[in-house]
């Protein structure tokens, strides 16, 4: 199996970064702790059993506390799409939808329609492994 690279702080505030520059917002940290719980969130667990098991989980929860957390002063829901898909790359993985597809599902999480298992599924449906 392979050993799961997760994103550190300062890739997740490369990509905060990256995303304002392109597409307008404010820069700036809302509430760093809830940033540092949001980036830590895929890599929990509870007596020892994984909370996250698979690769899609675990880009599911940190969409999820991105997103949610809002820890940003702006950007949050470009964030979490982008930090998301960054971490599946990283880990093995493309992944391809249309922009309106990023756009209604970002808002459905945002709006508390979408949880975990569906965001996990989405991703899961739009990857494809790298390799393959």
């Amino acid at each position: 199996m392979r050993t799961i690279i997760y994103l550190t702080l300062e890739q997740i505030l490369l990509i905060h970064e990256d995303q304002i520059d392109k597409y307008g917002g404010s820069h700036g940290i809302r509430d760093f702790a809830l940033l540092e719980s949001a980036i830590l969130r895929p890599q929990t667990t509870f007596g020892g059993v994984d909370l996250y098991p698979s690769i899609f989980d675990k880009a599911a929860s940190l969409i999820h506390s991105l997103l949610l957390n809002h820890p940003f002063v702006d950007g949050n829901k470009r964030n979490a799409i982008a930090s998301a898909l960054v971490f599946l790359e990283l880990n093995g993985y493309s992944f391809s939808t249309t922009q309106d597809n990023l756009v209604s599902t970002a808002l459905s999480i945002e709006n508390k329609k979408w949880n975990l298992e569906k965001i996990s599924s989405w991703l899961k449906k739009h990857s494809k492994k790298l390799d393959e």
